[in-house]
């Protein structure tokens, strides 16, 4: 289940920064916004996946 989070960590951090180059291009702040968002979601997840295997080992 470990994997998954982390895939979905993955996706999330990959998401956002589409959203967030894609609301640049655009000039849309509201995109933008929303990809950083995102992208730190992402960044929490993983760096939450990583403590949790810290303390597995």
């Amino acid at each position: 289940m470990s994997g998954e989070k982390k895939a979905k960590a993955r996706v999330e951090q990959v998401r956002g920064k589409v959203k967030e180059t894609l609301g640049r291009a655009l000039g849309d702040e509201r995109k933008t916004a929303e990809g950083r968002t995102e992208r730190s979601k992402g960044d929490a997840r993983q760096a939450k996946e990583k403590i949790k295997d810290m303390f597995r080992r």
